[in-house]
């Protein structure tokens, strides 16, 4: 085994991760990706867009009451007003990296509106391919600086910590190798957990190994149980399945059933326009009843869908469907997490010496039900703070010795779809007491069998806190408790207290 050091670790090559590398400049860092570098990470599938208060009429204000409104109760304000606030330069920074944003007639940026927006605010890219065009920027840039190494094809099987608790570095995999790499500071950003669900839009390897790799070193773990299903997956059979952007619904494609009559109408205001948790129990509910969901987008896009949205309609003319003569079918799919490892507003968590940012971190931004678009925005304005406050952070103490660290074991591949099945049947858009009790049997079980796998870990972590939060509120909803408490509380707990049935603190927002 050898052992390397650098100052600055960063876990993760997704947009946050490597905004944090670049906000970390001129101090050393090395980033590790676990796939060649724009891979394997839900940035680059982004297709909707990154929210931000660009146009004139608009302000961050406004951008910060949605945010904490589509929150149901949990959004932390003060975050979300830095997340509003930073957002327009986070933007434009981006764009200074060459990101090709559209634009309107006056050169400004071409803005959409998608649910629970007040306005139109979502600055999209060759109409669906936002998180692509952002990413393959971003990558030029990490490329092109001097301070910045990337290991690409780098497993993470550990945090390394030393006697004082800091985390000092990572135990990695790299072409069978395993070796440790320390650091002066280590920011995890390495996604969040899509690929434990049997249906998700998100990569498969995203498992919510980040959020356990954290656990297990005893970092507070904040809302575990809010999972984001995004209502318009195009229910083709695929896994991954490919996503119908929200977009579609801005420039005013609806929601139909088998009989090609709208349903959103009497489920919510907005109608297809509803928050995300709103439209996604309505498709769920319409499913399971047999009547079926399609998007249809004849009328509002028809003959422009190939320039408006080519990863869309390329998605569905290889399954056979023309979505300009034909609805669209969908489905709800796992699509992102709102909780994850708890930070402050400049990532740190809990252990010293450990950031995180992105997905996998819960800033207390997306409260309850994250707001269309916010998630791009989050990554860049999140994750050029945490780069920039971990560049700062001092050295460790030399008289502290680093503790002997033990690789997480790996679950063959039957087991994983297992597991997918057991999380997207239990712990889906709707849960109860019997689900979640009998998932936990079954991680139980793989557990005592395989180990502390990463995934079990995860697993475990959103089967306990949905059996615990006996409520239903914005992407939770448990059939038992129907009913929405009247004081919201952010779930806050360890790995220990729930291993140890201790009661979870809650913080009331």
């Amino acid at each position: 085994m050898t052992k390397s050091s650098f100052p600055l670790l960063v876990i993760g090559a997704g947009l946050a991760g490597l905004t944090a590398a670049l906000a970390a400049a001129p101090r050393r860092v090395v980033v590790l990706s676990t796939g060649p570098l724009g891979q394997d990470c839900s940035s680059a599938w982004a297709q909707g867009g990154i929210a931000a208060a660009l146009s004139q009429g608009d302000e961050p204000a406004f951008h910060a009451a949605d945010t904490v409104a589509a929150g149901a109760g949990l959004v932390d304000p003060e975050m979300a007003d830095i997340l509003t606030r930073e957002g327009p330069d986070a933007v434009r920074a981006l764009a200074s990296l060459g990101v090709p944003f559209d634009r309107d007639k006056d050169h400004g940026f071409a803005q959409s509106l998608e649910a629970a927006h007040s306005r139109p605010r979502v600055a999209r890219v060759k109409g669906d391919q936002a998180g692509h065009e952002i990413l393959r920027s971003v990558i030029a840039a990490v490329r092109a600086c001097p301070s910045i190494e990337v290991l690409e094809r780098t497993a993470v099987r550990a945090l390394v910590q030393d006697t004082s608790g800091r985390v000092r570095g990572a135990l990695v995999e790299q072409n069978g190798q395993i070796q440790t790499i320390l650091a002066d500071a280590v920011i995890l950003a390495a996604g969040g957990l899509g690929g434990l669900y049997d249906v998700t839009t998100n990569p498969h390897s995203l498992r919510g190994e980040a959020m356990a790799l954290a656990a297990l070193a005893g970092a507070l773990i904040a809302d575990p149980e809010f999972v984001q299903f995004h209502p318009t997956a195009i229910d083709i059979g695929l896994d991954p399945a490919p996503l119908a952007t929200e977009a579609l619904r801005g420039d005013g494609a609806r929601l139909i059933d088998a009989e090609g009559q709208p349903f959103m109408g009497r489920h919510h205001p907005l109608a297809d326009l509803a928050p995300r948790d709103v439209v996604a129990r309505a498709i769920h509910e319409q499913r399971l009843k047999g009547q079926g969901a399609f998007l249809d987008a004849r009328q509002a896009i028809g003959d422009h869908f190939p320039e408006m949205f080519p990863t869309v309609f390329a998605a569905c003319m290889g399954a056979g469907i023309d979505p300009r003569l034909q609805p669209i079918p969908v489905a709800t799919a796992a699509h992102y997490h709102m909780g994850g490892v708890w930070t402050d507003a400049d990532g740190r968590t809990s252990l010293a010496g450990l950031f995180a940012a992105g997905e996998c971190a819960s800033t207390g931004v997306h409260g309850a039900n994250r707001l269309a678009s916010n998630s791009l925005l989050e990554a860049a304005v999140f994750g050029a703070r945490a780069g920039r406050a971990a560049a700062l952070e001092a050295p460790a103490d030399p008289a502290c010795a680093i503790l002997p660290t033990q690789s997480a074991p790996a679950l063959p591949d039957g087991v994983i779809k297992d597991l997918r099945g057991a999380v997207g049947l239990y712990a889906g858009v709707t849960r109860d007491r019997q689900g979640l009790t009998q998932l936990l049997s079954l991680i139980d079980g793989m557990e005592g069998r395989y180990g502390p796998a990463l995934p079990l870990i995860a697993a475990r972590l959103v089967a306990s806190c949905a059996l615990m939060r006996k409520e239903s509120r914005g992407s939770h909803s448990r059939s038992d408790y129907p009913q929405t408490d009247a004081v919201a509380r952010r779930t806050l707990t360890t790995l220990s207290q729930l291993l140890a049935n201790a009661p979870i603190k809650v913080a009331a927002e």
